[in-house]
Protein backbone atom coordinates (compact mmCIF):
# COMPACT_ATOMS: atom_id res chain seq x y z
CA UNK A 1 0.00 0.00 0.00
CA UNK A 2 1.53 3.58 -0.81
CA UNK A 3 2.06 5.84 2.02
CA UNK A 4 1.23 9.20 -0.10
CA UNK A 5 1.60 11.17 3.09
CA UNK A 6 4.87 9.90 3.54
CA UNK A 7 6.21 10.41 0.41
CA UNK A 8 5.60 14.12 0.82
CA UNK A 9 7.53 14.01 3.74
CA UNK A 10 10.71 12.71 1.72
CA UNK A 11 10.24 15.98 -0.63
CA UNK A 12 13.58 17.76 0.02
CA UNK A 13 14.03 20.14 2.48
CA UNK A 14 10.92 18.71 4.34
CA UNK A 15 12.67 16.67 6.71
CA UNK A 16 15.25 19.64 8.23
CA UNK A 17 12.28 22.16 8.51
CA UNK A 18 9.52 19.20 10.32
CA UNK A 19 13.07 18.57 12.36
CA UNK A 20 13.52 22.34 13.64
CA UNK A 21 9.67 22.70 14.86
CA UNK A 22 9.84 19.39 16.31
CA UNK A 23 12.50 20.61 18.17
CA UNK A 24 11.42 23.70 19.38
CA UNK A 25 8.06 22.13 20.44
CA UNK A 26 9.78 19.91 22.75
CA UNK A 27 11.93 22.91 23.81
CA UNK A 28 8.52 24.29 25.03
CA UNK A 29 6.82 20.69 26.19
CA UNK A 30 9.69 20.44 28.60
CA UNK A 31 9.03 24.06 30.23
CA UNK A 32 8.82 23.21 34.29
CA UNK A 33 6.42 25.72 34.69
CA UNK A 34 4.52 23.18 32.57
CA UNK A 35 3.92 20.48 35.44
CA UNK A 36 1.24 23.12 37.17
CA UNK A 37 0.23 25.42 34.80
CA UNK A 38 -0.13 23.91 31.64
CA UNK A 39 -4.08 24.61 31.27
CA UNK A 40 -3.10 28.19 32.09
CA UNK A 41 -0.56 27.97 29.18
CA UNK A 42 -3.30 26.12 26.78
CA UNK A 43 -5.64 28.69 27.33
CA UNK A 44 -3.69 32.11 27.10
CA UNK A 45 -2.84 29.63 23.47
CA UNK A 46 -6.08 29.60 22.70
CA UNK A 47 -7.22 33.21 22.92
CA UNK A 48 -3.92 33.86 20.78
CA UNK A 49 -5.07 31.58 18.40
CA UNK A 50 -8.34 32.71 18.20
CA UNK A 51 -7.49 36.49 17.63
CA UNK A 52 -4.50 35.69 15.15
CA UNK A 53 -7.06 33.56 13.05
CA UNK A 54 -9.30 36.06 12.83
CA UNK A 55 -7.15 38.50 12.21
CA UNK A 56 -6.00 36.51 8.72
CA UNK A 57 -9.27 35.98 7.94
CA UNK A 58 -9.44 40.17 7.88
CA UNK A 59 -10.50 41.18 10.98
CA UNK A 60 -8.74 43.42 13.14
CA UNK A 61 -8.91 43.24 16.77
CA UNK A 62 -6.50 42.80 19.82
CA UNK A 63 -5.69 40.77 22.49
CA UNK A 64 -6.54 43.96 25.07
CA UNK A 65 -10.19 44.17 22.91
CA UNK A 66 -10.71 40.14 23.37
CA UNK A 67 -10.48 39.59 26.76
CA UNK A 68 -12.20 43.35 27.66
CA UNK A 69 -15.33 42.43 25.24
CA UNK A 70 -17.65 39.78 26.11
CA UNK A 71 -19.60 39.98 22.77
CA UNK A 72 -17.60 41.11 19.56
CA UNK A 73 -19.32 42.47 16.91
CA UNK A 74 -17.37 41.04 14.20
CA UNK A 75 -18.48 37.83 12.91
CA UNK A 76 -15.25 36.76 12.08
CA UNK A 77 -14.26 37.40 15.65
CA UNK A 78 -17.03 35.49 17.24
CA UNK A 79 -16.47 32.80 14.68
CA UNK A 80 -12.96 32.33 15.75
CA UNK A 81 -13.66 32.31 19.34
CA UNK A 82 -15.90 29.73 19.39
CA UNK A 83 -14.25 27.56 16.99
CA UNK A 84 -11.08 27.87 19.98
CA UNK A 85 -13.49 26.82 22.51
CA UNK A 86 -14.42 23.88 21.41
CA UNK A 87 -11.81 22.55 19.13
CA UNK A 88 -10.50 20.40 22.55
CA UNK A 89 -13.54 18.40 22.13
CA UNK A 90 -13.14 17.46 18.69
CA UNK A 91 -9.98 15.61 18.65
CA UNK A 92 -11.40 12.12 18.72
CA UNK A 93 -14.22 12.80 16.21
CA UNK A 94 -11.02 14.38 14.00
CA UNK A 95 -9.34 11.16 14.47
CA UNK A 96 -12.13 8.57 13.15
CA UNK A 97 -14.30 10.83 10.96
CA UNK A 98 -12.98 14.30 9.66
CA UNK A 99 -15.48 15.12 7.42
CA UNK A 100 -17.84 15.61 10.76
CA UNK A 101 -15.08 17.30 12.00
CA UNK A 102 -14.68 20.04 9.73
CA UNK A 103 -19.01 20.32 9.38
CA UNK A 104 -18.52 21.02 12.89
CA UNK A 105 -16.36 23.25 12.55
CA UNK A 106 -17.45 25.30 9.73
CA UNK A 107 -20.75 25.69 11.94
CA UNK A 108 -18.80 27.19 14.84
CA UNK A 109 -16.84 29.49 12.54
CA UNK A 110 -20.08 30.69 10.29
CA UNK A 111 -23.08 30.55 12.56
CA UNK A 112 -23.56 34.32 12.55
CA UNK A 113 -23.21 34.97 8.78
CA UNK A 114 -24.31 31.56 6.80
CA UNK A 115 -27.86 30.20 6.10
CA UNK A 116 -28.44 27.45 8.50
CA UNK A 117 -29.16 24.89 6.00
CA UNK A 118 -25.52 25.48 4.29
CA UNK A 119 -23.85 25.66 7.42
CA UNK A 120 -21.33 22.70 7.93
CA UNK A 121 -21.75 21.31 3.78
CA UNK A 122 -19.54 21.96 1.38
CA UNK A 123 -20.14 24.43 -1.44
CA UNK A 124 -23.01 22.80 -4.00
CA UNK A 125 -22.08 25.73 -6.93
CA UNK A 126 -20.41 28.77 -8.00
CA UNK A 127 -21.39 31.33 -5.90
CA UNK A 128 -19.05 33.93 -4.08
CA UNK A 129 -16.25 32.50 -2.44
CA UNK A 130 -14.31 34.44 -0.13
CA UNK A 131 -10.75 34.97 -1.33
CA UNK A 132 -9.18 37.15 2.24
CA UNK A 133 -5.83 35.79 0.45
CA UNK A 134 -6.62 36.37 -3.19
CA UNK A 135 -5.38 33.15 -3.95
CA UNK A 136 -8.03 33.58 -7.26
CA UNK A 137 -10.65 31.72 -8.78
CA UNK A 138 -11.36 28.50 -6.52
CA UNK A 139 -12.06 24.94 -7.52
CA UNK A 140 -15.41 24.20 -8.45
CA UNK A 141 -17.83 22.23 -6.41
CA UNK A 142 -17.37 18.86 -8.15
CA UNK A 143 -13.18 19.17 -7.93
CA UNK A 144 -14.15 19.61 -4.21
CA UNK A 145 -16.21 16.78 -3.52
CA UNK A 146 -13.21 14.71 -4.85
CA UNK A 147 -10.77 16.46 -2.46
CA UNK A 148 -12.03 16.31 0.32
CA UNK A 149 -13.11 12.96 0.22
CA UNK A 150 -9.56 11.87 -0.65
CA UNK A 151 -8.58 13.85 2.01
CA UNK A 152 -10.78 12.26 4.32
CA UNK A 153 -9.25 9.21 3.50
CA UNK A 154 -5.91 9.73 3.69
CA UNK A 155 -6.43 11.28 7.34
CA UNK A 156 -8.12 7.72 8.20
CA UNK A 157 -5.41 6.02 6.73
CA UNK A 158 -2.07 5.23 8.65
CA UNK A 159 1.01 6.77 7.65
CA UNK A 160 4.53 7.29 8.51
CA UNK A 161 4.63 11.46 7.82
CA UNK A 162 4.84 13.79 10.93
CA UNK A 163 2.16 15.19 12.37
CA UNK A 164 3.87 18.51 10.99
CA UNK A 165 3.36 17.61 7.32
CA UNK A 166 0.05 15.77 8.04
CA UNK A 167 -1.18 19.13 9.49
CA UNK A 168 0.12 21.15 6.57
CA UNK A 169 -1.22 19.12 4.12
CA UNK A 170 -4.61 19.67 5.53
CA UNK A 171 -4.38 22.81 6.08
CA UNK A 172 -3.67 23.45 2.55
CA UNK A 173 -5.94 21.37 1.02
CA UNK A 174 -8.50 23.19 2.40
CA UNK A 175 -7.42 26.65 1.78
CA UNK A 176 -6.81 26.13 -1.15
CA UNK A 177 -10.46 24.11 -1.96
CA UNK A 178 -12.37 26.75 0.13
CA UNK A 179 -15.04 24.19 0.45
CA UNK A 180 -17.64 26.26 2.52
CA UNK A 181 -17.09 29.76 0.56
CA UNK A 182 -17.00 31.11 3.88
CA UNK A 183 -14.84 31.13 6.93
CA UNK A 184 -12.72 28.43 5.19
CA UNK A 185 -9.51 29.80 6.65
CA UNK A 186 -10.83 29.87 10.45
CA UNK A 187 -11.81 26.05 9.49
CA UNK A 188 -8.12 25.44 7.60
CA UNK A 189 -6.24 26.57 10.56
CA UNK A 190 -8.49 25.11 13.33
CA UNK A 191 -7.84 21.74 11.40
CA UNK A 192 -4.23 22.13 11.07
CA UNK A 193 -4.02 22.57 15.32
CA UNK A 194 -6.66 19.69 15.93
CA UNK A 195 -4.12 17.78 13.34
CA UNK A 196 -1.04 18.31 15.78
CA UNK A 197 -2.98 17.85 19.39
CA UNK A 198 -4.54 14.37 17.39
CA UNK A 199 -1.39 13.28 16.16
CA UNK A 200 0.75 13.93 19.46
CA UNK A 201 3.27 16.50 18.62
CA UNK A 202 1.50 18.77 21.29
CA UNK A 203 -1.00 16.82 22.73
CA UNK A 204 -2.40 19.45 25.39
CA UNK A 205 -2.43 22.17 22.58
CA UNK A 206 -0.09 24.80 24.10
CA UNK A 207 1.07 26.27 20.84
CA UNK A 208 -0.76 28.20 18.66
CA UNK A 209 0.08 27.61 15.28
CA UNK A 210 -2.34 30.73 14.04
CA UNK A 211 0.23 33.06 15.60
CA UNK A 212 3.03 31.76 13.57
CA UNK A 213 0.58 32.05 10.43
CA UNK A 214 0.63 35.65 11.84
CA UNK A 215 3.99 36.28 12.92
CA UNK A 216 4.78 35.09 9.07
CA UNK A 217 2.26 36.88 7.34
CA UNK A 218 4.15 37.89 4.63
CA UNK A 219 5.28 34.49 3.35
CA UNK A 220 1.40 32.90 4.61
CA UNK A 221 -0.66 33.60 1.24
CA UNK A 222 2.93 33.04 -1.41
CA UNK A 223 3.66 29.80 -0.15
CA UNK A 224 -0.41 28.84 0.04
CA UNK A 225 -0.04 29.68 -3.41
CA UNK A 226 3.00 27.49 -4.28
CA UNK A 227 0.86 24.74 -3.00
CA UNK A 228 -1.92 25.06 -4.68
CA UNK A 229 0.17 24.70 -7.84
CA UNK A 230 0.58 20.96 -6.76
CA UNK A 231 4.50 21.11 -7.77
CA UNK A 232 6.67 19.31 -5.33
CA UNK A 233 8.65 22.40 -4.96
CA UNK A 234 5.18 24.25 -3.87
CA UNK A 235 4.37 21.89 -1.38
CA UNK A 236 7.55 21.79 -0.02
CA UNK A 237 7.76 25.57 0.28
CA UNK A 238 4.14 25.37 2.05
CA UNK A 239 5.61 22.57 4.39
CA UNK A 240 8.48 24.75 5.20
CA UNK A 241 6.38 27.73 5.81
CA UNK A 242 4.02 25.47 8.30
CA UNK A 243 6.99 24.22 10.20
CA UNK A 244 8.24 28.06 10.30
CA UNK A 245 4.83 28.95 11.76
CA UNK A 246 4.57 26.14 14.42
CA UNK A 247 8.58 26.66 15.89
CA UNK A 248 7.35 30.53 16.11
CA UNK A 249 4.39 29.53 17.90
CA UNK A 250 6.53 27.25 19.72
CA UNK A 251 8.55 30.22 21.25
CA UNK A 252 5.12 32.82 21.37
CA UNK A 253 4.01 29.78 23.62
CA UNK A 254 7.67 29.99 26.00
CA UNK A 255 7.30 33.38 26.68
CA UNK A 256 3.93 33.02 28.03
CA UNK A 257 6.03 30.40 30.31
CA UNK A 258 8.12 32.82 31.33
CA UNK A 259 5.36 35.68 31.95
CA UNK A 260 3.85 33.00 34.36
CA UNK A 261 7.23 32.48 36.11
CA UNK A 262 7.39 36.09 36.84
CA UNK A 263 4.08 36.47 38.05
Amino acid sequence: MTDALADVANLPGVADAVDDARSAVDRLLGHRILRRRSAEVSTESALRGARASAVLEGASVTLNELRTTENPSDPVVQGSLRVSAELGTLTETWRRAPRQALARLHVLAAADVVDNADLGRPRLDDGTVKDVLGLGEPPSPSEVAVRLDTLSGLLTESTKAPALVVGAIVHGELLTLRPFGWGDGLVARAAQRLTLVARGLDPKSLAAPEVGHLELADDYAETLRAYSSGTSEGVAQWIGHCAAAVAAAARDSQAICEAFMRG
